[in-house]
């Protein structure tokens, strides 16, 4: 059974920023959704001028993980549909959240916090590092890769204390940063990862498309068990 997945995007930097325009012609969620799809993902895209930003009832029912990358329309996201996001990822459905979808409304709906950080366009070197090396979203990339140019990140990361931390980031610049942290809520998984300015091919990157993939395998609901009334019942009894 394949995992199905959306690619959500502003898809307003391509139409308006030619060098962003050249990089990724069909848009970034395209680019992200031609090099993760696979006969184990179905992969489609939504984007936020569409009726309902693309995600309507129908579309998120039919969703196992979904990804989001926004930076410069935050605010136009409706906010009847960030409730009708975070309500499925409460009940199972996997987010990832990508470069500075750390600011949309989405992602600082379900951490509780700001979500600001320190962060430089230096077009500098990012060497990414494995620091938790079991887990499955680190399968298969060795004990770190590089990016030779993207835009620079640093701490103070104004996150939930992550419940894993999978890598960590160094900067040329010296700025250390939490690049890829995972989160529950309610029954949903969800992973942030830091990579992916519009202006750098990033997501041409086989590392960085190797880690979305592996994200959302990981991101992707399990069957557990319902916790009824009854069944509190009859362990309350049983005290």
């Amino acid at each position: 059974m394949t995992i199905r997945v959306t690619v959500w995007n502003e898809f307003l930097h391509e139409r308006h920023m030619a060098e962003v325009a050249e990089l990724y012609p069909a848009g970034i969620h395209e680019a992200i959704a031609a090099g993760i799809r696979s006969d184990e993902l179905t992969v489609t895209t939504a984007t936020l001028d569409e009726p309902e930003h693309g995600l309507t009832e129908e579309r998120l029912a039919q969703t196992d993980v979904l990804l989001w990358w926004g930076h410069k329309a935050h605010h136009l996201v409706d906010d009847a549909i960030v409730e009708r996001v975070q309500a499925r990822v409460l009940e199972g459905m996997g987010l990832i959240v990508l470069h500075s979808g750390h600011m949309s409304k989405i992602f600082r709906k379900l951490m509780g916090t700001s979500c600001k950080l320190k962060w430089r366009e230096a077009g500098e070197k990012e060497r990414l590092w494995v620091v938790n090396p079991a887990h499955p979203i680190a399968a298969g990339i060795g004990q770190y890769f590089e990016l030779e140019h993207e835009e620079t990140y640093g701490e103070f990361f104004d996150i939930p204390e992550p419940e894993e931390l999978v890598f960590a980031s160094w900067f040329a610049g010296g700025e250390l940063f939490r690049s890829g942290c995972t989160f529950y809520r309610g029954r949903g998984r969800i992973f942030y990862f830091r990579p992916g300015h519009e202006t750098f091919p990033t997501y041409y990157n086989e590392n960085v498309l190797k880690v979305i993939v592996n994200g959302i395998k990981w991101a992707a609901p399990v069957q557990t068990a319902e916790l009824t009334f009854g069944n509190v019942k009859a362990m309350e009894d049983l005290g």
